[in-house]
C-alpha cells in the first residue's frame, strides 16, 4: 500500500495546440505505491497530460516533481531515468521480433546483442514469476494474442527499472478474462510498491481497481477523490458536467418483418483456416440482435462478410433480394447501394483513413450521394464540409473542425465521427462492431441512443460487442458465438453474465 509521500505531483500544467488548448493549469498529486485512476471524456485532455509527463510533449507552463524533487522530461528518455514507463493503447512492439528483442530494443549494453540478451532472459524471467507476467521470451509478437502483447510492454517498462507505470486504456481492445489478469497484475505491481497511473473511461475499472481517482473535463482537472468514497453516478456526472443515463432506457421492440436472413454462412481465410462454420439466423426490423462470446470465434468475419469485405458461401437475403457472397457485387459499395451501413470494429484500419480530413472521411463511401455533387463531374466539397459539421455537432465530436486530420481526434472521437457517417444514412441493416470501445461515458451514452432510435425507426441491427454488459443491455436477442458457430440464442432479459 502507500508508502507515504507522492511519487509524482504535477503543478500548474497548461498546454495549447494551436487555438486548442488541451491542458489547462492542472494540478495533481498522486501518492506513492497507489493506483490512481485519471477519467474523462474523449478530449478531456487526459492523454496531452501523461504525454508531458513522459516527455512526448512539453508543457507551455507549471512544473513535475517526481518524488518530491522538481524534474525536467523533455524527451521519453529522460522519463525512463526518471523511473516511469508507459503502456500505449496502441502497442509500440516490433511484430516480427522476439518478445526478448523488444524487451532490449533501446536498452542495449553495447554492440554485442549476446550479453543483452542473456542478462534479459534472467530479469525476465524474475519478473515473469514476480508479477503473474507469464509470456515466452521467444515467442515472436504477432503470435502472441493482444492480452500477451500488452503484458511484454508493462515487461519492457518493468526491465527499465519503471517504478512508475502509466497505462492508457489498457482494456480497450482486451477480453474480460484478459482486463481481469491485468488488474490482478496492477494489483501485484502496487503491493510491491509501485505506483501504477490507470487513464481509463470505463467507470467500473475504475471502481474495482484504484485507490483514487481524478477526473478532468475539457482540459481542467475537476476533482481528485477516495475510489471508496465515490460512486459510478457521481463520477460521471463530474466527467460530463450533468447527470448521465449508465442504464439503457428502451422500450419493448415493435418487431416487422425479417430484414436479414443467413443461412449456412461459411468463411475461410487466406491461410485456409474455417473461421465461420455454417451460422445461419434471421434480423426483423425494428430488432437489435447481439452476438455475444470472447473475441476472435467469428464475429469479425460475420461482419466483414455480410459487409462484402470477406468472400463467403452460402445464402444471405435482404429485403428478400439474394446478396452475392464472391465475385462481382460482393463489396462494400454494392453493400450500401442495398441499404446496408456499416460501423467496423476497427475504426483505424477499417474505418478511416488517418492523414485525410474528417469531412474526406465522411465523404468515404457516400462521395456519390446527390447532397454531395456539384455537377457531373465534381464534388460539392462546401457542401460535404458543411455537413460533417453538422455530424460533428449533432453528435459532440471534439475539437468540431471539419479540416483535422482524423488521426488528430481521440480515438473516442475517431469512433463518433465513424458511427455519424454510418448511421445518418438511416440504413435499413446497421453492421456494427464494437461501438464504444475507446470511447467515453457521455458519448456511450449518445451512441446507444442512437442506435436504440435506429431502431425503433424500423431498421435492423447486428451488433458485435466483446462488453457484455452492452450485448445485455442493447439487443433484444443475443447469439452466442464460439469457434466460428452460433451455439444457441439468449433473451437477454432472463439470461446473465455467467451463463
Amino acid at each position: 500500500m502507500a508508502q507515504g509521500g507522492y511519487a509524482i505531483e504535477l503543478r500548474g500544467i497548461s498546454k495549447a495546440f494551436g487555438p486548442v488548448q488541451a491542458n489547462r493549469d492542472i494540478s495533481v498529486a498522486v501518492p506513492k505505491g497507489t493506483i490512481h485512476g485519471i477519467i474523462g471524456e474523449n478530449g478531456a485532455g487526459k492523454s496531452t497530460l501523461m504525454s508531458i509527463l513522459y516527455g512526448f510533449y512539453r508543457a507551455d507552463s507549471g512544473e513535475i516533481l517526481i518524488n518530491g524533487t522538481p524534474t525536467t522530461i523533455p524527451d521519453s528518455q529522460s522519463a525512463i531515468r526518471a523511473g516511469i514507463g508507459m503502456v500505449f493503447q496502441h502497442f509500440k512492439l516490433v511484430q516480427n521480433f522476439t518478445v526478448l528483442e523488444n524487451v532490449i530494443l533501446g536498452a542495449e549494453e553495447g554492440a554485442m546483442l549476446a550479453r543483452s540478451l542473456s542478462k534479459a532472459r534472467k530479469v525476465l524471467g524474475d519478473l515473469s514469476r514476480e508479477y503473474e507476467l507469464d509470456v515466452d521470451p521467444d515467442a515472436v509478437i504477432e503470435d502472441l494474442s493482444v492480452g500477451h502483447q500488452q503484458r511484454v510492454e508493462i515487461l519492457k517498462a518493468l526491465y527499465r527499472q519503471a517504478d512508475i507505470l502509466i497505462l492508457d486504456e489498457p482494456t480497450g481492445v482486451l477480453t474480460p478474462a484478459e482486463a481481469d489478469h491485468l488488474f490482478r497484475i496492477l494489483r501485484g505491481l502496487r503491493d510491491q510498491g509501485k505506483t501504477v497511473i490507470l487513464i481509463t473511461h470505463k467507470l467500473r475499472e475504475i471502481m474495482e481497481t484504484t485507490d483514487n481517482v481524478s477526473v478532468m473535463r475539457r482540459g481542467t482537472m475537476v476533482g481528485t477523490v477516495k475510489t471508496a468514497q465515490t460512486s459510478p453516478e457521481e463520477l460521471a456526472e463530474l466527467m460530463v458536467g450533468r447527470k448521465v443515463l449508465l442504464e439503457v432506457e428502451k422500450a419493448p421492440p415493435t418487431v416487422g418483418r425479417t430484414v436479414l436472413s443467413v443461412e449456412n454462412l461459411s468463411v475461410t481465410d487466406e491461410h485456409g483456416v474455417i473461421r465461420l462454420k455454417g451460422v445461419s439466423f434471421d434480423i426483423k426490423a425494428g430488432e437489435i440482435l447481439g452476438i455475444a462470446g470472447v473475441a476472435g470465434n467469428g464475429q469479425s468475419e460475420l461482419l466483414e462478410a455480410l459487409g462484402g469485405i470477406a468472400r463467403a458461401t452460402g445464402r444471405v437475403t435482404l429485403n428478400g433480394a439474394e446478396l452475392p457472397l464472391s465475385g462481382a457485387g460482393a463489396d462494400g459499395r454494392s453493400r450500401r447501394a442495398a441499404g446496408i451501413a456499416h460501423v467496423p470494429e476497427d475504426r483505424q484500419h477499417l474505418g478511416l483513413i488517418m492523414d485525410f480530413t474528417a469531412w474526406e472521411n465522411v465523404a468515404f463511401g457516400y462521395h456519390d450521394a446527390p447532397e454531395y455533387q456539384k455537377n457531373a463531374l465534381f464534388m460539392d466539397n462546401d457542401a460535404l464540409r458543411a455537413d460533417t459539421a453538422r455530424k460533428m455537432e449533432r453528435f459532440d465530436v471534439r475539437p468540431p473542425i471539419p479540416s483535422l486530420p482524423a488521426k488528430s481526434f481521440s480515438g473516442g472521437n475517431q469512433q463518433k465521427i465513424v458511427v455519424a457517417r454510418e448511421i445518418e444514412r438511416h440504413p435499413d441493416l446497421l453492421l456494427i462492431g464494437q461501438p464504444t470501445r475507446g470511447v467515453d461515458i457521455g458519448a456511450i451514452e449518445f451512441i446507444h441512443k442512437q442506435i436504440v432510435a435506429l431502431r425503433d425507426a424500423g431498421k435492423a441491427i447486428l451488433l458485435v460487442s466483446v462488453e457484455l454488459d452492452e450485448i445485455r443491455s442493447l439487443s433484444d436477442r443475443i447469439a452466442v458465438m464460439f469457434d466460428g458457430r452460433i451455439m444457441g440464442f439468449r433473451d437477454p432479459e432472463t439470461t446473465d453474465e455467467r451463463e
